[in-house]
């Protein structure tokens, strides 16, 4: 029995109810999956911002707080994926990652970003919980953006200049990066800036770098359309304005920002004080909409920091006009009066009027159901009585005034899917979650984990009545173990519904291999007559009884548009979203999106990175991370080889010393032609030559075992490249009921599983491409060759309908 290594990441270990709630209704955990061990987290003491490194390589003191990591807006989901970004622990590594889960097979493929953890003010040993990562991601192009909270930084702050062209940091992918296959998500997807990197000094468009400077807690959010919005706050805690912009998925560029309120509000008419504010915008129930909580510059009154709750909301999908607050009164942006939009204030439900006695911080949230049911939830603490008060502020859809209850327990965040209202925390370090019913307070407790793990903090994000809630483990250190929980919010669904669930939205696939499509499809109030499946709007074919598939060859090169469509019983129709799936002629010569072993076909050496060396070596073990990994990355017309070592380069043909092969210090892509090759695929013996663009050389080893480029084409020259994803260490026979037979086999061969019946079979060459994929419809499938399956060796996947994952190996002679 075989297992995926790195293609499947073996650290993502997938756990299926590993704890025991107690349930009330509906709600159940389906899913817990491990992300890392390795999630950066600040263990040492909060200290002034102007300590030194504390010379300790393990214990990480910070400035404000100590989360870092499953903080901020940090977790999205699109179609079968969720994405979460965190920093790579512990003090000394603190890399930028992206990790890609995919829902349906357990998959998932992480991306290490070259940049790292900045630090309070560019002091690295110094903590900074504002450095978090925020994700978006459009579901019109697929494109992944990445912002990064660099806590109000410009050219001039920090004083000594060094964050002068690094105060403003974002990322972002080429499109349709989103969906494509686990070997295909690389850091290679991304856009580079001019030096080479990853860090973008400004979002693509027209606004100007002055509107870079001084911008802090980035967030993202969708509207209606699918178009993907970014806000902002620009300026500091008493004197800041939220500002927000468009992608626009058809240009891929973003819009000029709009300001929501303004600096220097006091030099407008009827205005005493300049003001912050502290909240978020978000797109619920059809309209942009603001809520928050605001920090004046006023010094001498009996608010110590925030005062207040003020909500406001747009009929706009772009939020560029038609604000309204909460009693339908129309403004104008930017607001420069606060006063128009409050809701209420928490100060009046404490007894103090001395001054900076009233703390109205922490537990201010808001959110507003599919039926428009406003809940605004807050905490009020009177420091000189020493009494603190949990506030939850409502108005039902049609109420045209706010009650507010001092009933209510308090919370740090309030969520929303359906026409319920769910307060989802950590209760003794396992998940709670409580509800109530959109317009009301009565919530009641309706999940509670009792036995597991328990975590320290975590982030939530909620979609199509589901709960993602990416926790960091309570542990030790500065590198700590992340988790996903998955966890179903019982919320009623479309009764009569359908929907693809294989391939997955932007697959590729290569022509001649035989892809099964299959939906599943649903009538609660009858049943279902037939489904059809539709490639570019023409009918592909139909299945009349579940599961519903059928298979399909493409022969033609393109990107199709795939879609079920369900039948009932009385004859109407309801459509699945739409998919791409996309079919190509299979180019042997190219090998990117993976990382491989290179093995000398004649010797059985191994291509081996020690410092600016490349020497042979009589195994694959790394003795580094990556010093025998290799990647093939596209640079022009030709192809750079790179190391997968942290500290190396892409492979150079040097011309003195004559033929010497070195690592370099450059990362891909780079089109020297010193640094590109051609690669050669022989198909008589399954070999590959990497020929020099720079004098038609051969990567040789010789029989002195010095690995040099020359002009010899000999079998010496030819490798064998081995997927890393296909690494094989062993595990349990009895976890697996899967037999292949014959094997090896020519013609024909067999897959029969103990008792499983609805099976997925995928089938992966040696160099990680997918070969076969279907759907077993019993517990056996015969498989036919057909000359799809050349000789050599595969590894077979199969994934039951418990998401249970088997391996096995095939041989074909």
């Amino acid at each position: 029995m075989l297992c995926l290594h790195q293609f499947f990441k073996t650290f993502a270990v997938l756990i299926i109810l590993c704890a025991a709630p107690l349930l009330f209704g509906q709600v159940v955990l389906d899913s817990e999956v491990k992300i890392t061990d390795f999630g950066l987290h600040f263990n040492g003491a909060k200290v002034p911002n102007s300590s030194p490194d504390n010379g300790s390589t393990t214990t990480y003191d910070y400035v404000f707080g100590n989360r870092i990591s499953a903080h901020g807006d940090c977790i999205k989901t699109f179609g079968d994926f969720v994405f979460m970004t965190w920093y790579h622990g512990g003090k000394t590594n603190r890399h930028v990652i992206l990790t890609r889960y995919n829902k349906i097979t357990g998959s998932m493929v992480t991306i290490q970003f070259p940049h790292t953890h900045t630090g309070f003010q560019n002091k690295w040993w110094l903590g900074e919980s504002h450095n978090t990562i925020a994700i978006g991601i459009s579901p019109i192009d697929g494109t992944i953006h990445l912002i990064y909270d660099m806590h109000a930084y410009s050219a001039t702050k920090p004083s000594n200049g060094s964050l002068a062209n690094d105060y403003f940091r974002y990322s972002y992918s080429v499109p349709n990066v989103a969906t494509v296959p686990d070997a295909q998500f690389t850091l290679s997807q991304f856009v580079q800036n001019t030096s080479g990197g990853y860090k973008h000094l400004r979002l693509n468009g027209n606004e100007s770098q002055s509107e870079f400077d001084g911008l802090t807690y980035p967030k993202f959010f969708l509207n209606d359309s699918d178009d993907l919005f970014m806000y902002i706050r620009e300026g500091g805690n008493n004197n800041g304005k939220y500002k927000f912009t468009k992608y626009d998925a058809s240009t891929g560029v973003w819009s000029n920002f709009i300001d929501f309120n303004a600096l220097n509000a006091q030099n407008q008419p009827n205005v005493s004080y300049n003001w912050g504010l502290y909240g978020s915008m978000k797109y619920v129930d059809g309209k942009m909409r603001i809520g928050f909580q605001r920090r004046s510059g006023n010094n001498n009154d009996k608010y110590l920091y925030q005062n207040g709750v003020y909500y406001a909301y747009s009929d706009d999908q772009s939020g560029a006009m038609n604000w309204k607050n909460h009693q339908g009164q129309n403004f104008s942006l930017p607001l420069y009066d606060a006063d128009f939009i409050k809701v209420m204030e928490p100060g009046d439900y404490v007894q103090t009027t001395q001054a900076n006695q009233v703390y109205v911080v922490q537990g201010f949230d808001w959110t507003v159901t599919d039926n428009g049911d406003v809940h605004i939830i807050s905490r009020v603490r009177d420091d000189e009585f020493n009494v603190t008060k949990n506030l939850h502020t409502y108005k039902p859809a049609g109420a045209t005034s706010f009650t507010t209850s001092e009933n209510f327990s308090g919370a740090e965040a309030i969520y929303t899917a359906g026409s319920d209202v769910f307060i989802i925390g950590l209760n003794g370090g396992r998940v709670r979650i409580q509800k109530t019913l959109g317009g009301t307070n009565s919530f009641t407790t309706v999940y509670q984990a009792t036995t597991g793990r328990t975590f320290s903090h975590g982030q939530v994000y909620i979609k199509d009545g589901k709960l993602y809630y990416y926790l960091m483990e309570n542990a030790t250190g500065s590198a700590r173990p992340l988790y996903l929980q998955i966890i179903d919010l019982d919320i009623i669904v479309d009764p009569f519904r359908v929907s693809l669930t294989a391939p997955f939205d932007g697959e590729t696939f290569d022509i001649g291999l035989t892809v099964q499509i299959s939906a599943d499809a649903v009538d609660d109030n009858g049943s279902i007559s037939r489904v059809e499946f539709m490639v570019d709007g023409s009918l592909l074919g139909q299945d009349t009884t579940a599961p519903y598939s059928i298979d399909w060859t493409a022969t033609v090169e393109a990107a199709y548009n795939v879609q079920a469509v369900a039948y009932n019983i009385s004859n109407a129709t309801v459509s699945s979203n739409p998919i791409t799936i996309n079919w190509r002629i299979d180019d042997p010569n190219d090998l990117t999106g993976d990382i491989y072993r290179i093995k000398n076909f004649v010797t059985g050496k191994y291509l081996h990175s020690v410092g600016a060396d490349v020497i042979e070596s009589d195994n694959a073990s790394n003795v580094a991370p990556g010093d025998k990994e290799w990647e093939f990355v596209q640079a022009g017309n030709f192809y750079n080889i790179e190391s997968k070592k942290t500290d190396r380069g892409i492979l150079r043909a040097v011309g003195n010393p004559p033929n010497d092969v070195i690592n370099t210090g450059f990362g891909a892509p780079r089109e020297d032609s010193d640094k590109q090759f051609t690669v050669i695929y022989n198909s008589t013996d399954n070999t590959y030559q990497f020929e020099t663009r720079n004098g038609a050389n051969y990567i040789y080893h010789n029989v002195n075992g010095v690995i040099e480029h020359i002009n010899n084409a000999g079998d010496r020259s030819k490798w064998i490249v081995e997927s890393t994803t296909l690494s094989t260490p062993e595990v349990d026979n009895e976890i697996s009921d899967i037999r292949v037979f014959p094997n090896p086999a020519k013609d024909e061969f067999t897959i029969l599983m103990k008792d499983e019946i609805g099976a997925r079979i995928q089938i992966y060459n040696m160099l990680g491409k997918l070969v076969y994929d279907k759907t077993m419809n019993s517990n056996r499938i015969d498989i036919l060759n057909k000359g799809r399956f050349n000789s050599g060796i595969y590894l077979i996947r199969v994934t039951d309908e418990n998401q249970r994952v088997f391996h096995s190996k095939l041989v074909i002679n």
